[in-house]
C-alpha cells in the first residue's frame, strides 16, 4: 500500500480505520482484495467483547449463553435485511466453501429421488465444481453449463440442458477471475419453467456488498457468503436460504443451525459477518462508485501503457464488478511475473494459480477459450474500499518497471 492512510482518502473506512491500518504493511500496494480484504476496525471491534467478557456458549441456558445466542439472532437479522432473506433461514458456516459444499451436497441428496441431473456455472469456483464431480461419484449426471461466444453465459444452451430430472443448477453471481456478473433471474427463470422442483444455487461471495442482492427477487433457493472478502473475519460464511426446501446437512451434532450444521457457533466471527454484511450493505453504493473510478484509471493505465490485453467476458452484454480486471500480460508466464511484483512491493495474483498442467489449471481460464499458453499469463488485479489513487498510480508504475525488465532479461 501507499504511504497515505487508507481512512484519509476513502470515505468508507472511518479515524479508527485509518489508525488500524497504518503500519508498515501500507508501504506496499495490495491489488489482491478478490483472495481477502482488510479487516474493518468497526468489525474487529464489535468482536472484542464477545472475546473478552461474554465467551459463554450460545447453547447454554444462563444469562450469558442466552446473551450470546441474542448475538448470533442478531447476526442473522442484519444479513438476512442485506439479502432480502429471512433471518431463521440463515445457516452460519465456517465460510463460503463450507457454505457451497452444503448447498451443492444438501440440496442434490435431498432431492435424488426426484432425479439426479445436475448443472453447474462454466465459471464456477472449485468450492461448487469439486462437490459436483463427487455428486458424479455417487451416481448424479453432472454436466456443465456453456459460455457463448463472446464469454456471456449461454442461456439458449442453459433452456437446452435443464430437464424434468435435473434437481440442482449452481451458478456464481459474479466471477472472482474476471469480474463478470451473471444473469441469475433470467436462468432461475429458465429452470423453474422446465424443473420446478429444482434447487438453483448462487456463491454471491464476490458480488456481495458490491451490488443488490435479494433472494426473493432472484427467485433462487440458496445464495453463500464469505466474511474475509468484505473486509469482515476470515473462518465465518452463511448459506442464506431463501425458503424451507429440503436440505441434508453436511456436519451432524448437537443439532445448532437448525439442525444444518451441529457445533458450538463461533460467536466473535459471527458477529464480525454480521457487523461486516451490515456495514458492506450501508456503504455499497458509495464504496462502489469510488472503486469504478479507481478501476477506470487502472484500465487506463493498463491500455495507455500496453501492459497487456484485458479480459473483458461477455462485454457489452455482461455488467462486471467495479473493483476486478484479468489482463493478459506479455512475457513470462504470470507466476514469474508475481515474483518480480512482488519483490517490488505490489501484491496480485495469477490467474493459473501456479498450476503445474493443463489437466490442473483453472477451467474458468479455458472456458473463455484461452490457450494454454494465455491462460498461464493471466494476471488478476483487484481492489478494495480501502485502495486509493495514489495505489493505482504506483500500482501501474510497478507494473511497467517489472515488464521492461523481465523484457530486458528474455
Amino acid at each position: 500500500m501507499t504511504h497515505q492512510s487508507p481512512g484519509q482518502i476513502s470515505p468508507c473506512i472511518d479515524s479508527r480505520a485509518s489508525k488500524a491500518l497504518s503500519s508498515s504493511a501500507l508501504e506496499r500496494v495490495h491489488l489482491d482484495h478478490a483472495a481477502s480484504t482488510p479487516v474493518d476496525p468497526r468489525v474487529s471491534e464489535s468482536m472484542q467483547r464477545w472475546w473478552r467478557e461474554n465467551y459463554a456458549n450460545p447453547s447454554s441456558s444462563h444469562a450469558a449463553g442466552v446473551a450470546a445466542s441474542e448475538a448470533l439472532d442478531e447476526a442473522r437479522r442484519r444479513i438476512a435485511r442485506a439479502t432480502g432473506a429471512q433471518a431463521g433461514l440463515i445457516v452460519f458456516t465456517s465460510g463460503a466453501t463450507e457454505a457451497n459444499n452444503l448447498a451443492v451436497f444438501g440440496h442434490a441428496r435431498a432431492r435424488k429421488a426426484r432425479g439426479r441431473h445436475v448443472l453447474v456455472g462454466p465459471l464456477d469456483h472449485p468450492s461448487t465444481r469439486v462437490p459436483a464431480l463427487q455428486l458424479a461419484e455417487e451416481g448424479f449426471e453432472v454436466e456443465e453449463l456453456s459460455l457463448d461466444s463472446s464469454g456471456a453465459l449461454d442461456l439458449e444452451d442453459a433452456q437446452a440442458r435443464v430437464r424434468p430430472d435435473t434437481v440442482l443448477v449452481t451458478q456464481m453471481f459474479s466471477n472472482n477471475e474476471f469480474g463478470c456478473i451473471f444473469p441469475i433471474r433470467e436462468l432461475t427463470r429458465i429452470v423453474r419453467r422446465t424443473a420446478p422442483h429444482a434447487a438453483v444455487h448462487v456463491d454471491a461471495v464476490q458480488a456481495l456488498g458490491k451490488i443488490e442482492l435479494d433472494v426473493e427477487l432472484l427467485g433462487i433457493d440458496s445464495l453463500s457468503i464469505s466474511g474475509h472478502k468484505i473486509n469482515g473475519p476470515k473462518g465465518a460464511g452463511a448459506l442464506i436460504r431463501a425458503n424451507n426446501a429440503p436440505i441434508q446437512p453436511l456436519i451432524h451434532g448437537g443439532g445448532q443451525e437448525a439442525g444444518l450444521r451441529g457445533g458450538t457457533q463461533d460467536v466473535p466471527s459471527i458477529c464480525g459477518l454480521g457487523h461486516a454484511v451490515k456495514l458492506a450493505e450501508e456503504e455499497r453504493d458509495e464504496s462502489s462508485a469510488r472503486m469504478s473510478e479507481l478501476m477506470q484509471s487502472l484500465r487506463a493505465g493498463i491500455i495507455q501503457r500496453e501492459l497487456g490485453r484485458i479480459i473483458d467476458p461477455g462485454a457489452p452484454k455482461q455488467d462486471m464488478l467495479p473493483n476486478i480486471i484479468s489482463v493478459i500480460i506479455e512475457g513470462p508466464p504470470a507466476e514469474v511475473f508475481l515474483h518480480h511484483l512482488d519483490a517490488r512491493g505490489l501484491a496480485a495474483s495469477a490467474g493459473s494459480a501456479c498450476q503445474a498442467s493443463k489437466k490442473s489449471m483453472n477451467p474458468a481460464l479455458f472456458a473463455l477459450g484461452l490457450k494454454e499458453e494465455e491462460a498461464r499469463r493471466v494476471l488478476r488485479l483487484s481492489i478494495g474500499k480501502v485502495t486509493t489513487q495514489e495505489e493505482i498510480q504506483r500500482g501501474i508504475q510497478i507494473l511497467e518497471e517489472v515488464r521492461s525488465e523481465l523484457a530486458n532479461i528474455t
